[in-house]
């Protein structure tokens, strides 16, 4: 997957991501919705780890398409 294609799906999760919590003001979400948010987010952290991935393989003179998604585990586990 592309930089630019990464970017476009972040786009697409960050706009699910708003719709959700526009959802949640004053009624909260239902089980499903907070569900999605979860998996939302943790797609989100997916996406941009991939991304700097890929940067930091182009910076290095590295094949950026080496970069592969990690799991979600792993991801979540990163301290920040």
């Amino acid at each position: 997957m592309a930089d630019g294609e990464i970017l476009g799906r972040i786009d697409e999760l960050i706009a699910e991501e708003h719709e959700l919590r526009s959802r949640s003001v004053g009624v909260g979400l239902s089980g499903t919705d907070r569900d999605r948010l979860t998996a939302v987010e943790q797609q989100l952290d997916q996406c941009w780890d991939l991304l700097r991935q890929r940067r930091a393989k182009t910076e290095f003179h590295e094949n950026p398409d080496d970069a592969a998604a990690r799991p979600v585990s792993e991801v979540e586990s990163y301290r920040q």
